[in-house]
């Protein structure tokens, strides 16, 4: 099962990947099979063929279809659904498809993947494993314009002639008519307040009370907006990294945007050169940063987890890597150069994690320098590599 956010390119893979294609193809996006599915689910997905349903969350009731064609048949890899929400498909395949089904979620394209680094081994990984060398070359630095075009596919490979156009018909169609009609939200203003709050307050631990107040809503309201957006791969909430595994459950997370691309826009940001004085460069570039280590780990590190370490109103350390009991932290910072204070929080952090292997403060400059035990800067470009 693939899911992901809508264009971030599920459909092209599926379409045009050399394996993937072979398979016959149907897609609930056409009403015509929509409509086919819906009146006989048993009829539609019987195929000699492996099958791949394209928006499968449109039709539940093929799911149970599925689930009685996979007992009958017995065949591995018969069925590949894809969907760009996790509310309705979610909920029905963990009721009908459970142990039945594996899943893989599709991201916006990461810095690796527009740079054509796909099968190596990431920096990450390799980091984890041996710190590696500092590259002889100087790394060249994360610009405005990766920040701006993010990660989807047809703005960030420059597809679409104008980013602004085609970020407010992907709000109109996507944020306000798909998602509204799959949680049958009548007043779409409170929706949409929500959101605009939603980009200006990315990379930032969630409060949802304060929310709620300025969004002009209920907190249950709130909560379940959030959900929705959440299972429709709009914004991904970051669990706190504790020593107590199950204070994770309860104590609240970080919030970001999907695509940074996407939160530029909502937050009516179009300029992030240094002469603009945006104060959301920092977020924004946190929230690049954030969807392209979850692409890489997702891709390629399936046993990491991605959380952040907070002391109310003292430290922070924006990332921290766990695999088993070993951690690794990284603070994002801006600026080209360093100063003293930019790894304040990663000293506190390793002082009080044993089990951290390294602490990056990852910068916009051009060397990878080791600071101290445990401790190296690191280019952003490089890291994300």
């Amino acid at each position: 099962m693939a899911t992901g956010i809508r264009q971030s390119g599920k459909t092209t893979l599926l379409r045009q990947d050399a394996e993937l294609s072979k398979r016959r193809y149907l897609t609930l996006d056409d009403i015509g099979q929509l409509e086919a599915a819906r009146a006989d689910p048993a009829g539609f997905v019987e195929s000699d063929d492996p099958l791949t349903i394209d928006e499968a969350q449109r039709c539940r009731e093929l799911l149970l279809a599925i689930k009685a064609c996979v007992d009958r048949k017995r065949k591995r890899g018969h069925f590949l659904l894809s969907g760009s929400a996790q509310l309705d498909l979610a909920k029905g395949v963990s009721d009908s498809l459970a142990g039945r089904a594996l899943h893989v979620s599709v991201h916006p394209f990461t810095i690796r993947e527009r740079s054509g680094i796909v099968h190596s081994e990431s920096f990450l990984e390799a980091f984890w494993k041996s710190q590696p060398n500092a590259p002889s070359e100087d790394t060249l630095p994360l610009s405005s314009e990766d920040i701006l075009s993010g990660g989807m596919p047809s703005v960030c490979l420059g597809e679409a002639p104008d980013r602004w156009l085609w970020w407010k018909a992907f709000e109109s169609t996507y944020l306000e008519r798909d998602v509204r009609s799959m949680a049958r939200i009548g007043d779409i203003i409170p929706f949409r307040r929500l959101i605009k709050l939603l980009a200006v307050r990315t990379a930032q631990v969630l409060n949802v009370s304060d929310l709620a107040r300025d969004a002009h809503i209920s907190v249950p309201t709130a909560n379940h907006y959030l959900s929705l957006l959440e299972a429709s791969f709009v914004i991904t909430r970051l669990p706190p990294y504790l020593n107590n595994k199950a204070s994770r459950l309860i104590k609240s997370p970080k919030l970001y945007l999907a695509d940074a691309g996407m939160a530029a826009y909502l937050a009516d940001v179009d300029d992030l050169s240094p002469r603009s004085d945006e104060p959301l460069r920092g977020a924004l570039l946190e929230t690049l940063v954030a969807q392209n280590l979850r692409g890489i780990i997702d891709a390629r590190w399936p046993r990491a987890q991605l959380m952040y370490w907070h002391v109310q109103g003292r430290q922070e350390v924006d990332f921290v890597i766990e695999v088993g009991r070993h951690c690794m932290a990284i603070e994002v910072k801006a600026t080209t150069r360093l100063a003293r204070a930019d790894a304040a929080c990663l000293h506190t952090f390793l002082e009080h994690t044993p089990y951290c292997k390294a602490a990056i403060l990852a910068y916009n400059g051009p060397k990878l320098v080791q600071l101290g035990e445990k401790m190296w800067a690191v280019p952003l470009r490089l890291l994300l590599s």
